[in-house]
């Protein structure tokens, strides 16, 4: 990764692609759908989203930590 943001740049891009993936994966399929996984079979596709959105804000809370520490911001304020 390069200097001036392109790590930035890069790491939305490519989250935006895995979304993007994610919803075509997604689209037209009832909440209810099983999951695809054999291991969590006895899951459906409300629980994979759902731990996704828990995944994607435990990742960028841990993102937001190593900021704190790097700059001394904190909060919104």
């Amino acid at each position: 990764m390069g200097r001036g943001g392109d790590g930035n740049r890069y790491g939305t891009a490519f989250f935006e692609e895995q979304v993007a993936i994610s919803r075509e994966i997604t689209a037209g399929l009832a909440l209810e759908a099983p999951c695809g996984r054999p291991d969590l079979a006895d899951r459906n596709l409300r629980w994979v989203l759902l731990h996704m959105i828990e995944e994607t804000a435990r990742h960028a809370g841990h993102a937001d930590i190593i900021r704190e520490g790097i700059d001394g911001s904190t909060g919104i304020y």
